[in-house]
């Protein structure tokens, strides 16, 4: 196992961070910490790099206990968000300071650089500083410069916050590539559900310094443990459990409140026994898909997502009476704010 996380708490002052968490991520595998804002996930990462101390629990790094080791002696790559290059060095020297401070040779320093400049691809821009890249550019330099060590254990802390949309979705996707040919074990923190989805083998949902879900981003999303994270992973309607929509379908209530995926609102131009009237208030081109926003004759707010290709064969206009069921809908013994 590449890292294990036993009952690890921490605190500071009357903040509960991280709650008795434990979790195990495999060798070589990518692993997403994925909240919201003071969820715990980048004090955990923390934890896990030795920049933090627990107050309890244990934290094993490829079998060993590092729990009280330094950073140093974890032999683990660190990238933050806003990279960290040393201004006045070059990409060369940048990528090579790991490598410096552990004395290797100059010809080991010097071959592994140039092997890094080729797998994050910027080769022939090794004798330029940090303030001549791009913000994709600097990022993958800090890439490099953790990976030059050939760590245990690669950490990034939010590595494309910093970044505009265009060139985080490049980078992501570059990053996946990336590890599938170093299969380094890797965990970074974002709070993107979309950028931990793509990226990521597993992932980890964190709320209020506890674990709330472990599992595939396939798993998570068809199968959420908890209304937290069905409303945090993935756009939905949350109704009350006496809304007309709901009544007949079927769906049994184990809470006042229904959660319906915007996918999963089936729209008909005609009644059929099983649907109820609503009103087309508004229509959102998104590209690939349609976002329709209906408004149930009690008054309710649904948002529907339709293919472009059921759009067209529906003719949805605004003002327009539809009719609407739930394909399918949750309920959740426990519901947690965001």
């Amino acid at each position: 196992m590449g890292i294990v996380v036993e009952n690890v708490s921490k605190r500071f002052g009357s903040f509960q961070a991280v709650d008795n968490v434990s979790l195990e991520i495999e060798t070589g595998s990518l692993v997403a910490l994925l909240g919201p804002s003071g969820s715990g996930k980048s004090t955990l990462l923390r934890l896990i790099a030795g920049l933090e101390m627990p107050d309890k629990g244990r934290i094993l790094l490829t079998g060993q206990d590092a729990t009280y080791q330094s950073v140093q002696e974890r032999n683990i790559g660190f990238v933050f968000q806003h990279y960290a290059l040393f201004k006045h060095m070059s990409v060369r020297q940048n990528i090579a300071f790991g490598l410096d401070i552990r004395q290797a040779s100059k010809s080991k320093s010097k071959a592994r650089v140039e092997e890094l400049l080729e797998l994050v691809q910027l080769t022939g821009l090794g004798d330029r500083y940090p303030s001549q890249l791009s913000g994709g550019q600097r990022q993958r330099v800090a890439l490099a410069r953790a990976l030059a060590v050939e760590p245990k254990v690669l950490l990034l802390d939010e590595p494309f916050g910093a970044l505009d949309a265009k060139v985080r979705k490049d980078l992501r996707a570059w990053l996946r590539r990336l590890h599938d040919e170093v299969h380094v074990t890797t965990v970074f923190v974002t709070h993107d559900q979309e950028e931990a989805m793509e990226v990521s083998d597993k992932l980890v949902i964190m709320n209020k310094g506890k674990v709330e879900q472990i599992g595939t981003p396939a798993d998570i999303y068809d199968h959420p443990a908890t209304a937290f994270v069905m409303s945090f992973i993935g756009p939905v309607n949350i109704l009350p459990s006496t809304s007309e929509i709901f009544q007949g379908n079927g769906f049994e209530a184990v809470n006042p409140e229904m959660f319906l995926r915007p996918q999963d609102v089936v729209i008909e131009t005609k009644p059929n026994g099983t649907t109820v009237p609503a009103r087309v208030s508004r229509i959102i081109h998104l590209g690939w898909e349609i976002q329709a926003e209906l408004t149930l004759d009690d008054g309710q707010l649904v948002q529907a997502h339709l293919s472009r290709e059921k759009f067209d064969e529906l003719h949805l206009e605004p003002q327009q009476r539809v009719y609407v069921k739930p394909k399918e809908a949750k309920s959740f013994p426990l519901y947690y704010e965001i």
